[in-house]
């Protein structure tokens, strides 16, 4: 049965982890009902205990949208369960593949009207009911892959769940989606995991000269394992032909180092860190907007207050903040806070923040 975007009063989420519980926490303050399942009890009574929502003793009634959040080699097994168990609801997944899950579905005897795969594109570094946040999907993309059998009216329900999240709609195709994540979420991750291994190989005294640089491309490497193979194999074909660029990127790289002195390796090089600079400005930033920014690098203190005193100066200077970033000096009592603005306004900013008695680190970029 078809719902509108406003009658979507009771929701069940299967699933208890990051994604699971920062959704229910999100419906319950606006107040929907949230019924709660997950394999671990504990998992789903710790959820409870934040506030995500009730546990489920027994299948609830009033459920108008099923939220499968399960990993994704049991994701379509969930949903058709749910499909049956709950033949008055819609139900939608948050797994980050899409078409792998809808070819499992289509296979099998369940009603795909009642059916839309989703992703939130929001995330942490860390999971579970404890990392739950009831903001993660604030202005964050969220991408909907209805089928043809989808009706507007269901549709605009789902809608209406993601816009109460205050997340942005995406609509695509379950493959579009998969071609896109792979590029933008899937490879990133991998290259990132492959990076951060070479530094198993590093001595403690060598990590103290990392910088923000290694920090940056190791970031995502933390995540869990066992759930990132998982999503790998879902998307393996795009994933692999992407990072099979990659790799012929990175070993016409190595070739043209292995002797600098041949003709072209400079320009190998040179049209190989060209384009990545092409390629991050074509990152949405602010607003949307594909733009590069121009970064100020500020020395600060390593003590209570100095962060907000810049930030406030920074205001008082009339300079709109694009984005920002802090990184520790390792080995000494100072960070240094990345500032983001306008081209037009970086040497006004800097200028200005050194008559207040701040130093400025490098060149502005």
């Amino acid at each position: 049965m078809a719902k509108s975007a406003t009658s979507i009063s009771g929701v069940y989420i299967i699933g208890t982890g990051l994604l699971g519980t920062s959704l229910g926490l999100c419906l319950r303050s606006h107040g929907v009902s949230v019924w709660l399942s997950d394999l671990s009890s504990s998992a789903s009574a710790l959820a409870a205990d934040y506030g995500a929502g009730e546990v489920a003793t027994t299948l609830p009634e009033d459920v108008d949208l099923v939220v499968v959040a399960t990993p994704p080699d049991v994701t379509a097994s969930v949903v058709a369960q749910a499909l049956k168990d709950f033949p008055q609801a819609l139900v939608i997944d948050v797994a980050s593949v899409k078409q792998s899950i809808r070819n499992a579905l289509e296979s099998q005897d369940v009603d795909m009207s009642r059916y839309v795969g989703t992703h939130p594109m929001a995330g942490r570094e860390k999971g579970g009911p404890t990392a739950a946040r009831t903001d993660l999907f604030v202005a964050r993309p969220w991408v909907v892959c209805a089928g043809d059998t989808v009706s507007e009216e269901s549709l605009a329900a789902i809608h209406g769940v993601v816009e109460m999240c205050g997340a942005t709609i995406h609509d695509m195709s379950a493959d579009d989606h998969d071609r896109v994540v792979a590029m933008v979420s899937h490879v990133p991750q991998v290259v990132s995991s492959v990076m951060a291994g070479t530094l198993n190989a590093a001595s403690p005294a060598d990590l103290d000269l990392a910088g923000q640089g290694v920090r940056d491309v190791t970031r995502i490497a933390g995540s869990d394992p066992a759930l990132w193979i998982q999503i790998l194999q879902h998307n393996a074909a795009p994933v692999s032909a992407l990072l099979a660029d990659v790799a012929a990127k990175l070993s016409a790289a190595a070739a043209a180092l292995s002797d600098t002195t041949v003709a072209g390796a400079k320009r190998e090089l040179a049209e190989l860190l060209d384009a990545g600079v092409r390629g991050v400005s074509q990152i949405p930033g602010k607003h949307g907007l594909s733009k590069q920014f121009a970064t100020l690098n500020v020395i600060i203190d390593d003590k209570p207050g100095q962060l907000a005193a810049v930030l406030h100066d920074v205001g008082e200077i009339g300079v709109n903040l694009e984005d920002m970033r802090l990184e520790h000096s390792p080995g000494a009592a100072v960070g240094f806070v990345e500032l983001s603005v306008q081209p037009e306004r970086v040497h006004e900013l800097s200028d200005a923040l050194e008559t207040r008695g701040w130093r400025i680190a490098g060149e502005r970029s």
